[in-house]
């Protein structure tokens, strides 16, 4: 079994029960991190091929383990939820990983394939690029955006912005004006406004504490807030970089979170409906009435 990924399942159990029994995917990947003291640590800024968080990808695959094994509901709505098996259980023994995982194996197929196709267990030499959360259209949507243009990566910021409230955005295009590649009003009510400067990455690596900086000292007195949108990830440092206290704040848009936004707005994506059997629902009624 994978070592990698039973090493992850007590402390994300734990992590969620210290959430409050719920929790959204970030939270847990912060609270995992810091369970098993990771915060800091050269681990949290390993990147897959595609440039996605390896550490956030070994969470979301000990997910759909829980999930398969009955410790988690199986929530479509981004909120990760123990069940009431969840709840009660202590921390498992490696013996009792072990099973678990290979249990899971044995009920998605022995090639470690699920119903829907996705890959349940990936290879340890060869980290899965994509998680159990960013399969089928996650998966083409980053791909797709990817192989836009720079040009066309600034405007399809520029409409998502728009599409999330945001007024008079522009992209300046290439005057490249220090790393400001847009500029935004969000007006939060009829006496307040903040005018944004944003940067759009369409990196596959991940974007550095250094590059925080830089777009921080371009945007320094001439904005009140600033975002940085990349289709890859971030590292931990430049996650501490953008909230770090006495500097104007810079909010991060990274490429789990831009997939997150189209699904929100269904920007670019025509939404379908789909249905699973709860065989507990039917239980009820296997008994005479």
């Amino acid at each position: 079994m994978a070592q990698q990924i039973g090493r992850y399942v007590n402390p994300m159990l734990r992590a969620i029960k210290q959430l409050g029994g719920s929790a959204r995917p970030a939270e847990v990947y912060e609270q995992v991190a810091e369970g098993m003291g990771l915060l800091g640590s050269a681990e949290l800024d390993e990147t897959l091929k595609s440039g996605g968080s390896r550490f956030e990808n070994r969470v979301q695959w000990v997910r759909l383990y829980l999930v398969h094994s009955g410790f988690l509901d199986r929530s479509k709505r981004g909120v990760w939820t123990l069940t009431d098996k969840g709840k009660a259980v202590g921390d498992l023994t490696d013996a009792d990983i072990q099973l678990l995982l290979s249990s899971v194996q044995r009920q998605t197929g022995r090639d470690g394939q699920a119903s829907d196709g996705s890959k349940i267990e990936p290879d340890d030499d060869e980290p899965a690029e994509a998680t159990p959360e960013e399969s089928g259209h996650k998966i083409y949507l980053l791909d797709t955006i990817q192989k836009l243009p720079p040009a066309g990566f600034e405007r399809l910021c520029q409409r998502l912005l728009r599409e999330s409230g945001f007024e008079q955005v522009t992209v300046t295009g290439k005057s490249r004006d220090g790393g400001i590649d847009g500029i935004g009003v969000l007006k939060v009510n009829a006496f307040v406004s903040f005018k944004v400067l944003f940067q759009c990455k369409r990196w596959s690596s991940p974007v550095g504490s250094a590059e925080v900086r830089d777009f921080r000292g371009a945007m320094q007195g001439r904005a009140d807030k600033g975002i940085i949108l990349t289709t890859g990830a971030f590292t931990s440092e430049a996650v501490k970089e953008a909230v770090r206290d006495g500097v104007p704040p810079i909010e991060l848009v990274d490429g789990e979170k831009l997939v997150v936004l189209f699904e929100e707005y269904e920007l670019g994506l025509t939404p379908r409906t789909t249905y699973d059997v709860d065989p507990h629902f039917f239980a009820q009624f296997q008994t005479p009435g």
